[in-house]
């Protein structure tokens, strides 16, 4: 750029010179010395001005030069610098790898020395098992020997005592003068009269003994399947309280004029209570699935900051689906942790909804996993076989499938839970365990029965399950107070928390047939006054008694 210039400059220069020469031939004789003089003057002052531009412009040329030296010096040593980082990073990295490397060679190599030697333990203890067998082996043999002797010593023994025995018979008949049979019918009348009343004394002390140690078996069988099952935890509530950063969020979820809070209660069914309590937000919902809908939706909402109708329908369709995936996710691991295997989609799947529903504060599908668990721990304490002990196992998972069930029905859940089961071709005896686990229908196997005691263990842990104890009482107390309120009620007992009313009548007033009629009154009575979890059995109990006095 400086050589353009200089260029420039003496080529102006040049034509500045051309000119004044051409006006100098041109002018006359007169001005010839003062053009000359001025000509002068004016190539003196160009050649100053020429020379002044060409050091401006070396001067700028060598300040660009030195400029640019300056900054390629900078990217030059910038970009070695960064090479030297990488280079460090790449070789600190490939030390740690190594490090991990040897790290783990060596774990490997002490893992493969543990076992080798517990393999030379074990071949050592097969060695030392099998020599104990061939000496057990050998002392059988000799065994065997000395009671085919002793078998050979007795038959002959056995051969003299018969012949013995036909004298002394013959003996017999001739000093009672009765014949073998008669005295053989005869003593066979005795044995037996005697044999019978030994055989009732028998059967009277092996009942009494079996009713005393039946509790007591039954009780150590519970008490060792509980100590073998270790829940992690038993409550777990589905959350219905959203919590936010600020409240200035709740004027964008309200919305103007509240469009936004009714599109999202329009879209997840689920009631949305914006009010004082600070940074937070209540969601209400009969439906627990709804009301996890509306939390995830609400969640991504806020976290996105764009909250508008469109925005929310959106919203609320994604989570759907998701949580629809989440369900058969958590179906399908529940299944797998359990070692359950062929069961049905829909199955699966509805286990997979357990995980939103709880009843008095305990989570269904922990209560189910736990029930499950403690169903194969209790078959095998009574030494159920293997296949006997997996239906126990998957009847505990199933039994309140019917608490899920997305129709609505008239049925308790345990008869829906049954027809579920017997819909998709659950074995027998599954279906009858999940009918029979609140003794609604007969039990017919022994898994029915394990079903319904670790059902009941499960839920009547402390800290199981979560009721107000004032509340409960006063549903107690109502309960036995709405028998006693009719005529010929002798006594009312509420059994089984709550869950079986016992009604004793008195006989004198009540008749067999106003007994049935009553449980039937009480039990509508029941259904239409009161509110309660599950059902509740009605038994009116009515004795006759028969007293008379000896004088």
């Amino acid at each position: 750029m400086a050589i353009e210039i200089i260029i420039g400059i003496l080529g102006g220069a040049a034509l500045g010179f051309a000119v004044v020469a051409f006006i100098l031939k041109r002018s006359n004789d007169r001005k010839t010395a003062d053009l000359n003089q001025k000509s002068d003057l004016a190539l003196q002052e160009a050649r100053l001005t020429a020379k002044r531009l060409v050091d401006e412009a070396e001067m700028k040329g060598e300040k660009i030069v030195a400029k640019a030296e300056t900054k390629h010096e900078q990217i030059k040593q910038r970009k070695i610098q960064e090479a030297q980082e990488r280079f460090n990073k790449l070789r600190a990295d490939f030390e740690t790898e190594k490090a991990q490397h040897k790290v783990d060679l060596k774990e490997r190599e002490v893992g493969i020395v543990n076992l080798e030697n517990e393999f030379k333990q074990k071949q050592a203890e097969f060695k030392r098992t099998l020599e104990n067998v061939q000496l057990k082996e050998q002392e059988l043999n000799t065994d065997r020997e000395a009671i085919e002797k002793q078998i050979k010593i007795l038959n002959k023994r056995k051969e003299e005592l018969d012949a013995a025995n036909e004298q002394r018979i013959k003996a017999l008949e001739n000093i009672s003068r009765l014949s073998e049979a008669e005295a053989k019918d005869l003593l066979l009348e005795a044995v037996k009269a005697k044999a019978e009343n030994d055989s009732m004394a028998l059967v009277r002390e092996i009942l009494e003994a079996a009713r005393v140690n039946a509790g007591k078996e039954a009780k150590k069988i519970v008490i060792q399947t509980i100590q073998r099952m270790c829940a992690e935890y038993t409550i777990e509530n589905t959350v219905s309280v959203f919590n936010l950063d600020s409240d200035d969020i709740k004027g964008q979820i309200i919305g103007r004029e509240g469009r936004n809070i009714r599109a999202l209660e329009a879209a997840t069914g689920a009631e949305i209570v914006v009010d004082d309590t600070p940074e937070a937000i209540v969601i209400s919902s009969f439906d627990p699935i709804r009301r996890e809908i509306a939390r995830l939706s609400l969640k991504k909402l806020v976290g996105d900051g764009r909250i508008h109708p469109a925005r929310i329908e959106e919203v609320v369709a994604k989570t759907k689906k998701q949580l629809e995936e989440q369900i058969i996710e958590i179906g399908e691991r529940t299944v797998i942790e359990l070692d359950i295997h062929g069961l049905p989609p829909e199955l699966v799947r509805m286990v997979g909804r357990m995980r939103y529903r709880s009843s008095y504060g305990q989570n269904l599908l922990k209560h189910s996993i736990e029930t499950a668990t403690l169903c194969a721990t209790m078959a095998a304490e009574l030494g159920l076989n293997v296949k006997q002990i997996k239906l126990a196992k998957r009847a505990g998972l199933l039994h309140d499938i019917g608490k899920v069930a997305e129709e609505e029905s008239e049925l308790s859940h345990a008869l829906l839970g049954m027809k579920l089961c017997e819909k998709h071709n659950e074995n027998a005896m599954i279906i009858n365990a999940v009918g029979a686990h609140h003794d609604e229908i007969e039990m017919d196997n022994i898994i029915s029965p394990i079903v319904q005691a670790c059902d009941a263990i499960s839920g009547a842990r402390p800290g199981a399950r979560r009721e107000i104890l004032e509340s409960y009482l006063k549903r107690i107390n109502e309960l036995e107070e709405l028998a006693m309120s009719y005529e010929g009620v002798q006594k009312a007992y509420a059994m089984q928390a709550g869950r079986e009313l016992r009604v004793i009548v008195e006989s004198e007033k009540v008749t067999d047939q106003y007994a049935e009629e009553l449980s039937f009154m009480i039990s509508q009575k029941i259904q239409d006054e009161m509110q309660y979890p599950g059902q509740i059995r009605v038994t009116v109990i009515r004795e006759k008694r028969a007293t008379a006095f000896a004088r």
